[in-house]
């Protein structure tokens, strides 16, 4: 995995309109790209943590969160955005792949200024939920939100299904209610099943597929108590690896590690101390005024240039993660003491070698430490992301 530096994600995403579709921990990749954009830091724990805030870095609420009832039900809605003049990165909190409220969140995009990057998931709302036999219903589901989305947005928008991380065996918190605690001890197991639905679907509408359950497998020192969120290290990984298949995706040569350290823009270093940061100060923004609109269009873009390289290759390999030390474990043994179960490793690992994963014409995937098929990329022709002109068209 490259590192990536403040500098290099807004040049990657300038003059490009973000959207974030899914849950707390979609909300967390927001947040963290957020935050990429405007300095070189972690997370804070608070930031993690809170939902629904009137402003997180400079970004808005534009829907939702604390304009209207807070609660860990479905029908809890949260929209932010945050804006400058080079950047808007949206995001949608969803509790279901595809509903009604997902039908107004693309008539946004079909009406409204079309995304060039969609980073979506939805899954464990969708499997606890709203039906025991939740498998025929999510299939059901993730068909017709990928179409409808397929069919809307651009051919040179780029999706990418974010696959579920792995879950505990023992899930507290919010999101696991009284209603359906009976399913915590299972549902690490429906998850694998469920990621394998929306990887295998997506795929066949031509989207990409980032395998994070794969990537964080050995990775579960970074899982927070309840046994499902994240902590500020793994959410860092996770918008590297994002905006390292974003640039492979558009032709975009990242700066490797050197030429980072050269250019006097360091990467955050190993030792750092996540637990320890905190949120900086709100300071007044000082361009355009903000819309409270979902719909807004922000100004014309001018059009930049850089150092495309060749389009990524098929067949192109990916370093494995190797993942952080211990030294960011800030908790005690019970933090990670939760012991690799079979399933993330021999039969995992047996659904990496399905033809699914391999393709018509390729071999198959090689066995861990080295796979291949982490990122999951459709064919593309070539295609110059920074030229596109935006719709002279504005609504505040």
């Amino acid at each position: 995995m490259r590192p990536v530096t403040q500098r290099t994600a807004k040049q990657l995403l300038h003059s490009k309109f973000v959207v974030v579709l899914g849950d707390s921990i979609q909300r967390s990749v927001y947040k963290d790209l957020v935050l990429m954009l405007r300095r070189d830091a972690y997370l804070s724990v608070s930031q993690l943590k809170s939902k629904g805030e009137f402003s997180f870095e400079q970004d808005f609420l534009v829907e939702g969160g604390r304009l209207g009832e807070m609660n860990n039900g479905t029908a809890y809605k949260e929209v932010r955005q945050y804006r400058t003049d080079h950047h808007l990165i949206r995001f949608y909190f969803v509790t279901r792949v595809f509903s009604r409220y997902m039908e107004s969140i693309l008539t946004d995009f079909e009406t409204g200024m079309k995304p060039d990057l969609v980073i979506v998931n939805s899954c464990v709302w969708d499997i606890s939920r709203y039906s025991r036999e939740w498998a025929t219903e999510y299939r059901n589901d993730l068909n017709t939100f990928f179409s409808k989305l397929k069919a809307i947005l651009l051919t040179e928008s780029l999706v990418v299904w974010n696959m579920t991380m792995p879950l505990g065996k023992k899930i507290v918190g919010g999101f696991l209610v009284p209603e359906i605690q009976h399913m915590g001890p299972t549902l690490r197991f429906d998850v694998i099943e469920a990621n394998y639905f929306g990887a295998t679907l997506a795929n066949e509408y031509g989207f990409d597929v980032l395998d994070f359950h794969f990537q964080f497998r050995f990775s579960l020192q970074h899982r927070m108590q309840d046994g499902v969120h994240w902590n500020a290290v793994a959410h860092r990984q996770i918008t590297c690896l994002l905006l390292e298949h974003v640039a492979q995706a558009w032709g975009v040569e990242l700066p490797d590690h050197d030429q980072v350290k050269a250019d006097g823009h360091p990467p955050l270093h190993d030792s750092h101390n996540w637990k320890t940061a905190t949120s900086s100060a709100l300071v007044r923004h000082q361009g355009p005024l903000y819309s409270n609109e979902r719909g807004f269009n922000p100004p014309v873009m001018p059009a930049i240039h850089y150092n495309n390289a060749p389009a990524w290759t098929q067949g192109q390999m990916m370093r494995q993660f190797s993942g952080f030390g211990s030294q960011f474990s800030g908790y005690g043994a019970q933090f990670y003491s939760d012991s690799v179960p079979p399933h993330l490793t021999a039969g995992y690992q047996s659904f990496e070698r399905e033809p699914f994963y391999r393709g018509v014409n390729s071999a198959a995937a090689p066995y861990w430490p080295v796979n291949n098929f982490v990122m999951k990329r459709k064919q593309r022709r070539p295609y110059n992301p920074y030229t596109r002109e935006r719709p002279r068209t504005y609504r505040y």
